[in-house]
């Protein structure tokens, strides 16, 4: 398991920011195609994280959703999408992926 590999999923219009980071992005239209993507993914024995543009996350089907976080492996956490319009507290965010990851809100000070 210590070969395990990251997939990224995300939309064309972020897709070469995440390019520049040094990711290899799955480039999806939309949550219809990101949810057919994620399904081969899970059937892939060498990865281990999937990480997903929010948009396309919160596009999924709720019964898809409760799949993905009930699975340890590979594990699906979706990042949150650039926002050009405003611009989201960094605290919230994280408070955010922590309740979705623990299932509880928690507080930063």
């Amino acid at each position: 398991m210590s070969d395990l590999r990251v997939a990224l999923l995300c939309r064309p219009e972020v897709a070469s920011a995440f390019a520049l980071a040094g990711f290899r992005p799955l480039v999806v239209p939309d949550a219809a195609d990101a949810a057919r993507r994620l399904t081969s993914l899970l059937s892939d024995a060498r990865i281990g994280l999937v990480l997903i543009e929010g948009p396309l996350h919160d596009g999924l089907d709720a019964d898809l959703q409760r799949r993905l976080s009930a699975r340890p492996v590979p594990l699906v956490v979706p990042v949150p999408a650039p926002s050009w319009a405003e611009h989201a507290a960094a605290d919230q965010v994280i408070v955010e992926l922590l309740r979705r990851a623990i299932g509880y809100q928690v507080r930063l000070r």
